[in-house]
């Protein structure tokens, strides 16, 4: 959810489709009169005219005296009644209507909206004291604030103080405005009729941004704490003194060295996550478990099967909504995306090619029709429960809920001898593979040099990128299925069933998907057409390519309860029940199934000591030791990946 100031012009392009430069205008007292916004550049002359948008900056306030700064941008010469599009954001207001000059925003400015997008409480121009993902409100106290009332509140003073509104809103919003979105269905204003979330956060500790199944994500939290509490606007630099951030954490040591060296206790996340390693209340209340029982609100959840930050937040509130969801309000679209890349092209990410402009087709024939429906009365064909983009095959599939159940079955895919995968199970009597984890050592995430998360250029892409660059490491298990005679097509959950055991008292366990393309010749650059200046970009040699199609890290401690951890039993084979989360995914005919598995992912996860310590924030240099990793593959523990095997 938190995104850190960095980022703020991808976010904005991403959330909103522009630069999110703050206002520099100074909030007035009261709402201010409407400003004409200089017109963009004139498009090119097949281009229709963009409208000319009216920009209001206002001090919107909310129930208990707090001022909101608030930007509306309304169509000059609407000749009827507009409905509201409503962003609320820790990232800043645009200063102009130029955002809205982009291809995100085409479909949805040809449909006619008044566009408003508010600073949350303690950001930018707004008053009051920010909070990174504020608990909901105790309703037994009448003066009581959460995003929820602050949605509200907005909401009301929009339909009496902005003209020409037909008095319906939708809210939209990626990452911490999808949040912000969803917390509003909490206690919806009765004019808010639909919303679209794409890539809320759930729930920090299990799956989102700060931890993976309780392992910490080193190298985004310290770059969040970095960047985004040290100013209430903006702040794009932290000193990395390496050209590899790999040796700036490294070099680190212990987490405990952060605060000694770089926040010296004056920044309130890292002092959270150093007092909360496990998952306490704080986390319960922050995540959305306890409180999305029902929406009364038409829900659109947008993820992507790529996303670096936030891909299991829209599963699971999809999946919280969905327990009492009668009447169908509840919805899932997927595609093959990064964080944000349904604002993008959508063709490509990295060097795989999806085969069409997968984004341009979720916002021209899913997100616009969803909202012109709720909020224009647009009759359309009903949206599906869920409409997925089936990697592999590249083509998009609906479904009528998510994961699917008809004609999927569950098939055990079997770590073997000889390295192998195989949906046979093993026969052999105490077989295992064996490896060193070293924390002087660990796996790196990227190839390197790494370079820092927001300003690097990797971080976007990473999860699709190329895996042979640790396939050959001795501690990193690589198994793999011969060339697949036919397509084997899966849709749902997967699981890995993994037993081990380790020489140390705790341990990390890492288990990643992957699909292997062919070798053989490759392709032939495309040939240039008669006139073209140059000829078309020739496709990326994905010979022997390995994608990953999902990943997930285990911290062995939370083995059992993410709130009791416990140390592991030295030397004891012990039962892992890894979620990889969810795909759709075809491995075409010619292709391999490969599943790896290692002991540390570096510095995306930080380092486990695999010496049990009661808080890993405040573990020692001395803590922190090798460890023998045995991962069992015999008859009596067998190791598998648990696929969804949906039927063609």
């Amino acid at each position: 959810m938190p995104r850190t100031p960095l980022r703020l012009a991808l976010l904005l392009v991403l959330s909103c489709g522009g630069a999110n430069a703050p206002s520099t205008t100074k909030p007035a007292a009261k709402p201010a009169e409407p400003v004409a916004t200089p017109a963009p550049a004139p498009p090119p002359a097949a281009a229709p005219k963009a409208p000319a948008f009216t920009r209001t900056l206002a001090m919107v306030p909310m129930r208990d005296g707090t001022r909101l700064e608030t930007v509306i941008l309304a169509p000059t010469g609407a000749t009827r009644p507009l409905p509201f599009l409503f962003l609320r954001t820790p990232y800043g207001v645009p200063k102009d209507a130029a955002l809205l000059d982009k291809p995100w925003a085409s479909a949805l400015v040809a449909d006619g909206y008044i566009f408003v997008f508010q600073s949350i409480r303690g950001r930018f121009g707004s008053e009051g004291k920010f909070v990174m993902s504020r608990a909901p409100r105790d309703r037994a106290d009448p003066k009581a604030i959460d995003e929820s009332t602050d949605a509200y509140d907005s909401i009301e003073w929009l339909l009496q103080g902005v003209p020409n509104n037909n008095g319906r809103v939708g809210m939209i919003g990626t990452s911490y405005d999808a949040w912000t979105a969803t917390m509003a269905v909490l206690d919806p204003h009765p004019a808010l009729k639909v919303i679209i979330e794409a890539a809320s956060p759930a729930d920090q500790f299990l799956g989102d941004d700060f931890h993976h199944n309780g392992a910490f994500r080193l190298a985004y939290g310290f770059e969040y704490v970095a960047l985004l509490e040290t100013s209430k606007e903006a702040n794009t630099h932290f000193p990395f003194d390496r050209g590899d951030i790999y040796d700036f954490y490294l070099d680190l040591g212990p987490l405990a060295n952060a605060d000694k060296r770089h926040f010296h206790g004056k920044m309130p996340t890292w002092n959270d996550f150093v007092a909360h390693p496990n998952r306490d209340a704080f986390w319960e209340r922050q995540s959305f478990t306890p409180y999305l029982k029902k929406t009364t609100v038409p829900v659109l959840n947008v993820a992507g099967f790529w996303d670096q930050e936030d891909f299991y937040g829209p599963f699971e509130i999809y999946r919280l909504f969905e327990k009492n969801d009668a009447e169908r309000l509840n919805h899932i679209a997927v595609g093959p995306w990064n964080h944000g890349g349904w604002y993008g092209p959508g063709r490509k990410l990295g060097a795989v090619d999806f085969g069409s402009d997968t984004a341009a087709h979720y916002r021209d024939r899913i997100e616009a029709p969803w909202l012109a429906r709720f909020l224009h009365d647009r009759a359309a064909p009903p949206q599906p429960e869920a409409t997925i983009f089936e990697t592999g095959t590249n083509r998009w599939r609906t479904f009528d809920r998510w994961p699917p159940e008809a004609g999927v079955t569950k098939k055990k895919l079997y770590l073997r001898a000889g390295k192998a995968l195989s949906f046979d199970p093993p026969t052999d009597t105490g077989a295992f593979d064996a490896y060193v984890s070293d924390p002087a050592n660990p796996v790196p995430f990227l190839p390197r040099p790494i370079k820092p998360l927001f300003t690097g250029g990797q971080w976007q892409e990473w999860l699709a990128q190329d895996q042979r660059f640790v396939d050959h490491r001795p501690d990193v298990l690589s198994y793999s299925t011969g060339p697949l005679e036919q397509d084997v097509t899966i849709a749902g959950d997967i699981v890995a069933e993994l037993h081990a055991s380790t020489s140390g008292s705790d341990s990390d366990w890492v288990v990643k998907l992957i699909d292997v393309y062919p070798e053989g010749e490759p392709k032939p650059p495309p040939a240039s057409g008669a006139g073209e200046e140059k000829a078309p970009e020739a496709p990326a040699d994905m010979r022997g390519y390995q994608l990953m199609i999902a990943s997930k890290v285990l911290r062995g401690r939370f083995r059992d309860s993410f709130a009791k951890p416990a140390p592991i039993p030295p030397n004891k084979t012990v039962r892992y029940a890894i979620d990889l989360q969810t795909h759709a995914h075809t491995f075409g005919k010619g292709h391999r199934i490969l599943v790896q598995v290692q002991s540390s992912w570096f510095p995306i996860i930080d380092r486990n000591p695999q010496r049990y310590v009661d808080n890993i924030f405040e573990a020692k240099e001395a803590d922190f030791v090798a460890a023998t990793q045995k991962v069992s593959r015999s008859r009596e523990a067998p190791s598998a990946i648990v696929l969804p095997v949906l039927s063609q």
